[in-house]
C-alpha cells in the first residue's frame, strides 16, 4: 500500500532537464532546500548569480534536471558534473547538487531524480559516481539505501562522501 501511495504521489511530479529559463526560480529553491538541509546559507542574489552561470557555462560537463510539481512549480533539482580530481580516484561523475523540498521526502522523487542522473551519466560513458554531502545529514541513509558506499578520509574519517563505483549497478535497481 505504501508504494503505491509513493507511486501515485511522484507521478504527480515531471522530472525535466532544467533551462535557462528555470535560473531564477531554481535559486529560489536552492536557498530554501539549502536552508531547510543545512541551516541559513548564501542569498537569492548569490544562487541566481551561481545559476545563470551555470546556464552560460556550456562546456557539456555538467547537466541539472528540474522537479516540477502539477501546477509547474519547481520542488527539486539534481546537478550531475564531471569528475576528474585526483584526491578521490575510481569516480568520472559527481551528483554536485541534489536537493528537494523536505514536505515532498520519503515519495520516491529522490530516487527518481538519482536514477535520472545515473542515466545521463551513463549515456556520456561515465561508469561511477560520488556526491559530497553533510555528514550528520539524516539524509544520509537515503543515499546507503540506493546503494551508495560511505567514502572514508585516509585517516579514516567520514566527512559525508558516499559513492557508486559501477553505476549499471544502480541502474538496475532504477
Amino acid at each position: 500500500m505504501e508504494e503505491n501511495l509513493k507511486s501515485v504521489m511522484s507521478s504527480s511530479f515531471k522530472i525535466r532537464e532544467a533551462t535557462p529559463g528555470d535560473a531564477t526560480a531554481m535559486a529560489a529553491l536552492h536557498v530554501i532546500t539549502f536552508n531547510e538541509t543545512h541551516g541559513p546559507g548564501p542569498s537569492f542574489e548569490v544562487r541566481k548569480w551561481q545559476w545563470e552561470k551555470a546556464f552560460q557555462d556550456d562546456d557539456n560537463e555538467c547537466f541539472c534536471f528540474v522537479v516540477q510539481d502539477k501546477n509547474g512549480n519547481l520542488v527539486g533539482f539534481a546537478k550531475g558534473q564531471r569528475y576528474n580530481h585526483s584526491d578521490i580516484p575510481g569516480f568520472s561523475g559527481e551528483l554536485n547538487k541534489i536537493y528537494l523540498l523536505r514536505k515532498y521526502h520519503k515519495l520516491g522523487i529522490g530516487r527518481q531524480l538519482i536514477c535520472k542522473v545515473a542515466h545521463e551519466f551513463a549515456k556520456r560513458g561515465i561508469s561511477s559516481m560520488l556526491l559530497f554531502g553533510d555528514a550528520n545529514n539524516p539524509s544520509n541513509g537515503f543515499y546507503e539505501k540506493m546503494g551508495a558506499e560511505k567514502l572514508f578520509a585516509k585517516n579514516g574519517e567520514f566527512h559525508g562522501g558516499y559513492g557508486w563505483k559501477d553505476l549499471q549497478k544502480l541502474l538496475t535497481t532504477c
